[in-house]
């Protein structure tokens, strides 16, 4: 069955906490998946632990994709370019309690929304056990991002998230740190007037492994694509200002 939806995990030594994850995936998500692997190493403990573990993702399309570039910016990008079905998810490694709202993204899309976004900051969601700095910093962004600069999404700065295919195709990716893309994509799908909707999701400080989430590293970054999103509001730039992939043709 030709794969509707490519779920994008990059990993990091998750051998401890991979199978749940998967398991979570292979008994929630009905929508026609691949998830693709993306790593640094081939000696990750990730790697091995699937490949010694085959009944327990019996039935998961599972593709090992190596990273063109490393850290987290390079494996989220290495999947996109990969990835080849109608819609796009970067899910985490350690989330083995979202899996179950994975189809109801992609019915968000199938309705027209170009990004939908696991909102922890909407009746449902969550975030809990989040260190003070990095809550501080996430929600005086989603708070400021949806009511002043009036972004239509409650959750701005969570990289879990699902992208359409024209997201992917055609919008160029300029950042080069961490998980800045993930907001960057979806300021300038704002500024080209594509839909975004949300979905409630939670999210829990990780037990076990370190947070890749380096919040004083990442913040000027961040800066950049929270100001384009005042920009696009107050300064009424044009659809025209938002970089687009040298590559990408219309459809004649």
């Amino acid at each position: 069955m030709t794969a509707r939806l490519d779920i994008i995990i990059p990993v990091y030594n998750e051998g401890k906490i991979i199978l749940a994850t998967l398991a979570a995936l292979r008994r929630e998500v009905k929508t026609p998946s691949r998830i693709l692997i993306c790593y640094d190493r081939p000696d990750d403990d990730t790697l091995s632990t699937i490949k010694a573990n085959p009944g327990e993702v019996e039935g998961l399309d599972i593709a090992f994709v190596q990273n063109r570039a490393r850290g987290a910016h390079g494996a989220v990008m290495t999947g996109f370019a990969e990835s080849r079905a109608a819609y796009v998810l970067v899910f985490p490694a350690d989330d083995d309690f979202n899996a179950g709202i994975l189809d109801a993204m992609v019915a968000k899309a199938e309705q027209g929304n170009d990004i939908v976004c696991a909102s922890r900051f909407i009746p449902g969601g969550c975030m809990e056990g989040c260190r003070w700095l990095k809550a501080a910093l996430v929600r005086t962004a989603a708070f400021t991002l949806y009511h002043i600069a009036r972004l239509p999404t409650r959750d701005a700065t969570n990289g879990f998230r699902l992208f359409s295919r024209r997201v992917i195709d055609r919008i160029q990716v300029e950042s080069d740190r961490g998980f800045v893309y993930s907001l960057e994509l979806l300021v300038k799908c704002h500024r080209l007037g594509w839909p975004v909707a949300d979905v409630p999701a939670k999210w829990f400080e990780r037990k076990q492994g370190a947070s890749r989430f380096q919040v004083l590293n990442w913040v000027p970054a961040y800066m950049r694509w929270y100001m384009y999103a005042f920009a696009t509001t107050f300064l009424r730039l044009p659809a025209n200002s938002v970089r687009q992939r040298q590559t990408w043709k219309p459809a004649e």
